[in-house]
């Protein structure tokens, strides 16, 4: 029922908002062009971004609930207003992500106003679980067909032109608006690390 949910909800979204450029350059590499110490070092960057608050803290667990953390917050904790997106991981069940987060591809420009992306807001895949979690264990999850959506290494990186074009959850993270820390570097130095860590072959620290 989740992943359902998740590929409907992400096919009516680029309905709406996959027309137009990602703004991004992309320069590919060959497999094995890449060390494994380099695709390390891309990796800790990678990590430093998706373990942020601006990630993680909708990267969580099957209780289904979001997180708020970061550094306008004393100590990490749940969502206020008893917040639970449910098993449909959207609210389905309670109260609906979109009552405050709005679906939109116009910038946040508003200091600390209910955030909007181009795609409906809702949980990640509870497969995808990132809160709490070890750099390890979210690196073997990232690479993993079978937890991260069905994909290989190529559909990483379209995962993130796509998410581009839509201004959606990924582009957010690196521009949520005033009053919130945004992920660390850009778009662009992301994309380029997971170019570069997955013509490393993806490797990770544990291994």
């Amino acid at each position: 029922m989740r992943w359902i949910v998740f590929v409907a909800a992400m096919i009516v979204a680029g309905g709406a908002f996959a027309a137009g450029e990602h703004g991004l350059d992309v320069n590919r590499l060959e497999p094995g062009s890449v060390s494994q110490a380099e695709g390390l070092a891309a990796w800790g960057r990678i990590h430093d971004v998706v373990s942020h608050p601006r990630c993680a803290n909708c990267h969580t667990d099957d209780a289904n609930v979001p997180m708020w953390s970061g550094p306008e917050y004393e100590k990490p904790g749940p969502h206020g207003m008893n917040i639970n997106a449910g098993e449909s991981r959207i609210g389905a069940e309670f109260l609906p992500c979109q009552t405050c987060h709005a679906t939109s591809a116009l910038p946040n420009t508003v200091p600390h106003a209910a955030p909007h992306a181009g795609a409906p807001w809702m949980l990640a895949p509870v497969e995808f679980v990132w809160f709490g979690q070890s750099e390890n264990a979210i690196c073997e999850q990232m690479r993993d067909p079978e937890r991260n959506g069905g994909r290989d290494g190529d559909a990483m990186v379209e995962h993130i032109l796509h998410d581009a074009e839509l201004r959606s959850f990924i582009t957010w993270a690196f521009d949520p608006g005033p009053g919130r820390e945004a992920a660390p570097g850009t778009l662009q130095e992301h994309l380029d690390d997971t170019i570069r860590w997955v013509a490393a072959g993806m490797p990770c620290p544990g291994d």
